[in-house]
């Protein structure tokens, strides 16, 4: 389901369960754990105003009766000389729910949304030996490069980061059916 930025901020406290899982589960999302619930739906509300004026889009993956079982998001560029790319953020799957096809249904959305925008070059930056660079690397995006130290996990412990680039429609798994609804 794509959010608008009311959806997104009614449902911010679901969002705050599942970054709090990720953070939890050791991701390195930008958050130091433990992470506060009451921290983590202010960092959500905060997101609707990109999304109110289209610099973001964000959409969940949510179970009845609507727990968020994940969620991603793409980041727009307002610049002109950067119109043609966006960067993929946010890619969150709770732990619960790993293993079912749902973190490549949520990249194949935000992918095939980038290229109904003309958008013709993607980019993410994830943790070096991530469970996330599977996901990445299977699902057509090239990796360009690792910068050493470059953010803290959750425990604060610098970490590499490894780029990553596709252009839309290049290699996209088609989206799998799930047991969640968008």
């Amino acid at each position: 389901m794509r959010l608008n930025a009311d959806q997104l901020a009614e449902r911010a406290g679901e969002l705050a369960d599942l970054l709090a899982d990720a953070v939890d589960g050791g991701a390195s999302v930008g958050f130091l754990a433990p992470l506060d619930r009451t921290q983590a739906a202010a960092w959500w509300r905060e997101r609707s105003a990109a999304v109110a004026d289209g610099r973001l889009v964000v959409w969940v993956a949510y179970e009845e009766p609507g727990r968020v079982l994940g969620t991603v998001g793409l980041a727009l560029p307002d610049r002109p000389n950067s119109r043609h790319r966006a960067e993929l953020v946010k890619l969150m799957v709770h732990r619960t729910a790993r293993g079912r096809g749902l973190g490549r249904r949520l990249l194949t959305t935000a992918e095939e949304e980038a290229a109904a925008r003309g958008v013709t070059l993607l980019h993410l930056d994830t943790e070096t030996d991530s469970p996330a660079e599977h996901l990445y690397r299977s699902a057509g995006w090239t990796p360009v490069g690792t910068i050493p130290d470059y953010a803290a996990d959750p425990g604060g412990v610098l970490r590499p980061t490894t780029l990553y680039y596709k252009r839309p429609g290049a290699g996209t798994a088609p989206a799998s059916p799930g047991d969640c609804q968008w």
